[in-house]
């Protein structure tokens, strides 16, 4: 059973690299609100099931940088389709 993080802290916040360090291989990171600023972070490794909110990626214009992190955009029904379906949830 995977657990889904709900990461919304920038990267230089301390809860940024406290939810990275605790996401294991098997779960879920979802990146929302000023957390998309970690896709744009060359020295931040991110997850292999990491997403980003697409409105928050667009308003930051970070486009190019969600190819390059390796994450995928997920937009807001995405996001609560994941939330239906996971039993452990952890916002940071």
């Amino acid at each position: 059973m995977y657990t889904l993080h709900l990461l919304n802290k920038s990267p230089d916040h301390p809860r940024f690299e406290a939810c990275l360090a605790a996401v294991s291989a098997d779960d879920v990171l979802v990146l929302t609100e000023n957390a998309v600023l970690g896709l744009a972070c060359v020295n931040e490794t991110l997850p292999l099931k990491s997403y980003a909110l697409e409105s928050d990626v667009k308003a930051r214009a970070l486009q190019d940088a969600v190819a390059a992190s390796g994450a995928k955009t997920i937009d807001s029904a995405t996001l609560v389709a994941l939330t239906e379906t996971t039993h452990r949830i952890m916002s940071w």
